[in-house]
């Protein structure tokens, strides 16, 4: 199910997705075709009222193909002496495009969260902690960006797991948007780290859904409980 094409059209906002009834499935699989580029720029220009492709209606809404759930780690709570990890906390299960939409566009944008903040969307009933059984074998990829410049990179991300757009996708587990006082980082999460292949297919393909140019690192969980911030990328792409 295309995202873009699918979902009802989610309410006005300034920072409305520029792939919002385009397809994202096209856009993020790299179609940047001359005439791609120009209908992008006229979605840009003047947002259309309605997303729905020819032939769907909004009577029904339009399940995704798996449930995914959106959590915050308040950096407030993160001042006191409790466990990192207990006090993230589940925000809203999206089931169909119509709920992701409507999540996404009630939410901040990473630009708009306040430092220290953490949200992260998982596959349903994965918590996102390195003690969760479907993580604890698992690592991460992460690009970094200058504050205030994660958003589109963070939609694309959404969009990629939600509209099942990775061939091992399987191997997700979530992403999570850290903000930072001088940076903001996301970070992709995978269930089974030494599946060199798998991994490296996933490195590459969420660079080219999210532009990214800059070399990311995959980081094994196990590497970063033991060895903390020494700990050294395993892959590259």
């Amino acid at each position: 199910m295309l995202i873009g094409e699918a979902a009802r059209s989610p309410p006005a906002h300034e920072d409305r997705p520029p792939i919002a009834g385009y397809g994202p499935r096209r856009f993020l699989r790299g179609d940047r075709s001359e005439r791609a580029e120009r209908e992008m720029a006229r979605h840009e220009r003047d947002p259309p009222k309605r997303v729905l492709s020819e032939g769907l209606t909004t009577s029904r809404p339009h399940p995704l193909e798996r449930s995914w759930t959106f959590w915050f780690d308040s950096p407030t709570a993160k001042s006191s002496q409790a466990a990192w990890g207990s006090l993230i906390r589940p925000i809203y299960t999206c089931a169909t495009i119509e709920e992701f939409w409507s999540v996404y566009n009630n939410l901040h944008r990473p630009s708009k969260l306040v430092v220290g903040a953490d949200l992260h969307c998982f596959k349903n009933e994965v918590e996102p902690k390195w003690e969760d059984p479907v993580c604890a074998d698992g690592g991460k990829w992460t690009v970094t960006f200058s504050r205030g410049n994660s958003d589109t990179s963070w939609l694309y991300t959404l969009l990629a797991m939600v509209g099942e757009q990775f061939n091992h996708g399987e191997e997700i587990c979530g992403a999570v948007v850290s903000v930072r006082a001088r940076q903001e980082k996301i970070a992709l999460w995978t269930r089974n780290a030494s599946d060199e292949a798998a991994q490296m297919s996933i490195g590459r393909q969420w660079k080219e859904f999210t532009d990214y140019s800059q070399s990311t690192g995959f980081m094994f969980h196990e590497d970063a409980k033991k060895f903390d911030r020494a700990a050294k990328d395993r892959y590259t792409v």
